[in-house]
């Protein structure tokens, strides 16, 4: 006879006691690119990552990181733009070019089967694009044109502001204006590309069914053809200065909704706090039941969402918390936010409430593994960072055990309202 659910009874509990992350195989390449390998699955799908760090930020030539990689496949000495798109889509495969602080990415997902086809088009848009003027014109009136709508959103003009305060005139405060486009010339863009564009910049992350056969091509292709520059890419970055102003005020008369961004310079993942400080935000505002949740969108009404959250750099991080409320209440939302983060500083989170946190960031570390592109992207957290896989066996442990007296120190450490770059864009 067999068993039948009883629907009266909950699921069983348990604890997560540990995370098990794949680890990769790594393989130099003989022009200095490294090559790390994910081997999992049962799918004859790979994707496979090419990642650059940004070259030295220039005040003066703000966009040549975010114009450079986002102009990749915009034409080649051989392809143009819809011909390099046609090879792509010809094979089922997907070519995407993402632009991020530190690292710019080409990314191919392709069946194993294709590769022999694929692997070229990659190969020519990272060895022979040209940036064609007339893309280049095309690309910067697009993105002209988006930054005049994006502008007329108060969250963007909070981000921005805030941004550009904690880190200045580096590429993590970056607030392009309008006309900062028309700064852009082909001739640094290509000379921004061979700079940066070199194997001994680039580091190969390939997730999924891996077989050998697959590495022979991967190496073929990207070692013997491939060259480095006679310079080095230049990759330090300008020190991070936090602006002296730490309010900022943007009006808008007729807006219904006031953008709140507030939040000062913060540790990374590197420092030793790094996870219990984790905890603390995530009591604050890193979850949907978090206490900015419950309090200014659930017992208040002020806005439909609110969070909190922290940013890592290598330059250290930020933590920021992030709304929008209705405009006649945008004081009195500052208030009952300065409110939350002095009762992390004076009272003991409860035990069910410290609890519930652990559960849900271990669950969704968890749950975030769902396949071996997951297990990679956990690697690029490390190994950007200059850590090791010691660091989430840490972060387990530290969620599992951290004690409310402990974070009642940290909230007391790090948690200065009075320390708080704030911003507010509509009516205040």
């Amino acid at each position: 006879m067999t068993n039948t659910l009883n629907r009266t009874l909950a699921p069983e509990f348990r604890a997560i006691e540990n995370i098990n992350l794949l680890r990769p195989e790594k393989k130099s390449l003989a022009n200095g690119s490294e090559i790390f390998c994910f081997n999992s699955g049962d799918q004859e799908l790979v994707r496979i990552e090419w990642i650059f760090n940004n070259l030295r930020f220039d005040p003066a030539k703000p966009l040549l990181n975010m114009a450079a990689n986002t102009m990749l496949t915009d034409g080649t000495a051989s392809l143009t733009a819809a011909e390099i798109a046609d090879k792509i889509d010809f094979y089922g495969a997907f070519l995407s070019v993402d632009y991020g602080f530190e690292q710019s990415l080409v990314t191919l997902y392709s069946l194993t089967k294709h590769l022999d086809k694929t692997l070229p088009v990659v190969k020519d848009i990272l060895t022979n694009s040209i940036f064609p003027q007339k893309e280049l014109e095309t690309f910067i009136r697009n993105q002209q044109q988006k930054l005049q709508v994006s502008l007329q959103k108060n969250d963007v003009v909070a981000r921005r502001t805030f941004n550009k305060a904690l880190y200045g005139d580096t590429i993590y405060g970056l607030t392009a204006e309008v006309e900062t486009y028309n700064t852009l010339q082909r001739e640094d863009l290509l000379v921004h590309y061979e700079q940066m564009y070199q194997p001994s910049n680039c580091t190969v992350i390939i997730a999924g069914k891996v077989e050998q056969k697959a590495l022979d091509l991967l190496a073929a292709t990207f070692e013997s053809e491939w060259k480095n520059q006679p310079a080095a890419a230049d990759i330090t970055q300008p020190k991070v200065n936090h602006a002296a102003e730490h309010f900022y005020f943007v009006e808008k008369p007729e807006a219904l909704q006031s953008a709140i961004r507030m939040g000062l310079p913060f540790i990374n993942r590197e420092h030793s706090d790094f996870p219990a400080v984790q905890v603390l935000n995530t009591v604050l505002g890193g979850y949907f039941g978090s206490r900015l949740m419950n309090n200014i969108r659930e017992d208040k009404g002020y806005t439909y969402g609110i969070g909190s959250g922290i940013t890592s750099y290598k330059q250290g991080g930020a933590l920021f918390i992030a709304t929008e409320v209705g405009a006649d209440v945008c004081k009195a939302a500052t208030v009952e936010i300065e409110k939350e983060i002095n009762l992390l500083k004076t009272e003991l989170i409860p035990d069910d409430e410290l609890a519930l946190v652990r559960n849900y960031m271990l669950g969704s570390l968890l749950g975030s593994l769902e396949n071996v592109f997951s297990h990679a992207d956990k690697f690029k957290n490390l190994y950007f960072s200059g850590l090791d896989y010691a660091y989430y066996d840490r972060y387990t442990q530290i969620v599992k055990t951290v004690t409310a007296d402990e974070l009642l120190k940290l909230a007391n450490q790090y948690l200065n309202f009075d320390q708080f770059y704030k911003v507010i864009v509509g009516k205040y």
